[in-house]
């Protein structure tokens, strides 16, 4: 890709959105009010694993304010082979269960029942008088009793006879033959918890019917072509008939890539007759949407005395919660990538157990197995006597190896990252009394999928850029600043905006790190058909042929300069003599945003008295492609790491014997806060991406896949133990100091 000198790109502009949102004017899910609305509430499950014997809400019904009442039965009854969604992967009929139980309860706070009200207080008190007859089951809580023969199973029709939904190998080489020539094998198993994505803003939704059948709902979502499918599918509508009117969102991280709320709300409205509006309570924020998956990962890797892979095993485990869908898969797909490895075998296991079912966490299911490959790494690191960035770069893949999937990888750039994080100041710093610092890199594939994209030049030489993906990280900042270096017009001229399912071409839900490569490149390709034809029209004023006319910097240039340049707003004025409005069209379908890769670098102050880890020093070296707003990739930087840090430290779902989630708020589900954290440093690498018009790579993924193993490493350093299970709370490795000291 020749080197391209930009005006906008990679500039770090004013949020447009900024303002409303730091003044409390921007509209979030639960802000919206329509006039005649009835507020809903759903009754969930007391019960882990229980059967449904009977629902009776006729005392309910009676209940003064009660509108409308909404159980199970009143769901269309899908077929079992019914998918779609995100990638076609989404089973509509166990979607459809989650949303609402039929015939089993399958974890505590499984949506049982919904009721609308004239009010919250009546609709709870009608939600309160709903009478549900159970037969309690024994509940499966981890993974080891889910798969012991006779466990309770919690589906019949899933797993032939088992809690397991399915097993996925990806396999290379001769496994036999590379361990025989290894020097040195070392094999270990790592558990990680269920954790939550912790963002600030639950779940909310309004949604309306009218008497023309016509559905639109306003909701908090990262796609909302996704939950217009979702709604349509689940509720037997026609798609076409359902709008969906993204609100503002805050925080998703993958989490808000479902529904859960949305169909009832609409069933509610259909119903009532009135508009419904829904919104969840932080504990059920908590019992009743997705988690990531807990995980069991066994690893053997042997390597060369210089340093050299040459075989890894492993087996992972992944929770999938009630239904199938954990991210096991992806783990496996991430999990050795980014290293050349002769031979290796990867299983991934899908397991139901009686807990949430499973949501999508920033590069799913990557963060677990980089945590069992990394801390191996480190050890062979350790025990072979090689700095541990020069142990990654002896192994780092070509640009001709192959993903497990047996896509080529291209050049990742990871030879520049780990470079990058060597010459780090902080790599060479030294380190204090009771201090460990911990190395890890990371892989993620980054999504490509559908976007479209809507640019429109107004007569007086601003624009509008429309996008179908809901602005989670800067999007809107983004797309501006492409409008901006392709028409050549100030970025403060163009204005960006976020529209419903109604108003552009279909695209794909904002997540896989996809929305700046993809849905910026329909921005590219809008914007550049504009420019096209404003050197299609100045080339008729100055009646030369089109291919003659140069676009620079806002100007058409004329060929030779026989004629004074036409600035894009003398082009623009004249839109109504020269052909009508001007409006530029985008749309494409991306295989892969590129794959990302990054280093991270820990040091961890371990209190040998309380077993307490504090974080002191922490950078974040990451491959961009090409940062298009340098200031929200460093936030997207310096957030998954944040995350992973609370992860790896303190985050965990807590379940008592009876699968009753213990810690459903953030005063016992223990997140970071900022004075948990030092400044997070960032240093971005551009090795850029050759299938995008600027270079760039999905940002948003990556951050969080090494940090589980970068603190798992500074703490085992520091602790002079290697730790295997997380979280790295106290007790933990207070027990682990003690145990190894004879205690």
């Amino acid at each position: 890709m020749s080197e391209r000198k930009y005006r906008y790109i990679g500039t770090r502009a004013i949020r447009p959105d900024g303002l409303d949102k730091v003044t409390g004017r921007a509209n979030y899910g639960a802000d919206f009010v329509l006039p005649g609305m009835l507020h809903g509430v759903v009754l969930r499950s007391p019960h882990a694993h229980a059967r449904i014997l009977s629902v009776d809400t006729s005392a309910a019904e009676k209940l003064p304010g009660v509108r409308a009442v909404l159980t199970g039965s009143d769901l269309p009854d899908l077929p079992p082979d019914m998918v779609g969604g995100v990638e076609g992967h989404t089973n509509f009929r166990q979607l459809s269960m989650n949303t609402l139980a039929r015939g089993k309860a399958l974890y505590h706070g499984h949506a049982v029942a919904a009721v609308a009200a004239t009010s919250e207080e009546a609709a709870r008190a009608g939600a309160a008088a709903i009478r549900v007859d159970y037969e309690v089951l024994e509940p499966v809580l981890d993974i080891d009793r889910a798969l012991e023969p006779g466990a309770p199973l919690l589906h019949d029709d899933i797993g032939n006879g088992s809690n397991l939904a399915m097993r996925i190998p990806f396999e290379k080489g001769d496994l036999e033959a590379g361990f025989a020539a290894a020097d040195l094998v070392i094999e270990r198993e790592f558990r990680t918890p269920m954790v939550h994505q912790g963002y600030i803003e639950p779940h909310a939704c309004v949604a309306r019917v009218g008497e023309d059948d016509q559905v639109v709902v306003w909701c908090s979502t990262q796609g909302a072509f996704v939950v217009r499918e979702y709604c349509a599918s689940l509720l037997g509508i026609d798609p076409a008939k359902v709008k969906v009117i993204p609100s503002e969102i805050g925080g998703g991280f993958g989490g808000k890539t479902t529904v859960y709320l949305e169909p009832l709300a609409v069933a509610l409205a259909r119903k009532a007759h009135r508009p419904v509006k829904m919104v969840m309570s932080r504990e059920e924020v908590f019992r009743s949407t997705g988690p990531t998956s807990g995980s069991k990962i066994r690893i053997k890797v042997g390597a060369r005395q210089d340093g050299t892979l040459v075989a890894a095993e492993t087996d992972i485990y992944m929770e999938a919660g009630a239904f199938p869908g954990s991210p096991a898969a992806a783990a496996a797909m991430c999990m050795f990538t980014q290293y050349s490895i002769p031979a290796y075998s990867l299983v991934a296991y899908d397991v139901l157990l009686n807990k949430p079912k499973v949501a999508a966490y920033r590069a799913p299911g990557a963060p677990m197995g980089a945590l069992a490959m990394e801390s191996v790494l480190d050890e062979l690191a350790d025990e072979l006597g090689i700095d541990p960035v020069e142990l990654r770069l002896r192994n780092a893949a070509g640009a001709t190896d192959r993903a497990p999937t047996g896509v080529e990888l291209g050049d990742l750039g990871l030879r520049e990252t780990l470079e990058a994080a060597r010459q780090h100041p902080h790599y060479a710093a030294p380190l204090g009394p009771n201090q460990g610092r911990g190395v890890a890199c990371g892989y993620w594939f980054n999504g490509g999928m559908q976007s479209s994209a809507n640019v429109t030049l107004h007569e007086d030489g601003t624009a509008v850029v429309a996008i179908g993906n809901p602005d989670i990280g800067g999007t809107r900042a983004s797309m501006a600043l492409i409008v901006a270096e392709e028409l050549g017009v100030p970025y403060e001229r163009v204005r960006s905006v976020v529209v419903d399912t109604d108003s552009i071409g279909f695209s794909d839900l904002t997540g896989g790190s996809r929305t700046t490569v993809v849905t910026g490149h329909a921005v590219s390709m809008a914007a550049r058909e504009i420019v096209d034809e404003l050197r299609a029209r100045a080339a008729r004023i100055w009646d030369v042929d089109p291919d003659e006319v140069r676009w620079e910097e806002g100007r058409a240039l004329p060929p030779n300069g026989a004629h004074q340049p036409l600035s894009v707003e003398e082009l623009a004025a004249q839109s109504g003599a020269l052909g009508g409005p001007l409006l530029g069209k985008g749309s494409l379908n991306v295989g892969s945003a590129a794959p990302a890769v990054g280093v991270h670098v820990c040091d961890i102050e371990l209190d040998p008295e309380t077993g307490v880890s504090r974080v002191v020093r922490y950078t974040v070296v990451q491959n961009a492609g090409k940062a298009i707003h340098p200031s929200y990739v460093e936030g997207q930087m310096q957030g998954g790491a944040s995350q992973g840090i609370g992860w790896a430290l303190n985050e965990e779902y807590i379940f008592d014997a009876q699968g009753e989630m213990e810690n459903p708020g953030f005063l016992d589900y223990r997140m970071p806060v900022a004075s948990d954290l030092p400044m997070i440093d960032t240093v971005i690498v551009e090795v850029p991406n050759p299938a995008n018009p600027y270079g760039a790579r999905g940002v948003g993924e990556i951050p969080i896949v090494p940090p589980l193993a970068a603190v798992a490493n500074a703490v085992s350093h520091a602790a002079r133990i290697r730790m295997t299970e997380l979280p790295l709370s106290p007790p933990r490795v207070l027990a682990a100091l003690e145990s190894a000291a004879g205690g």
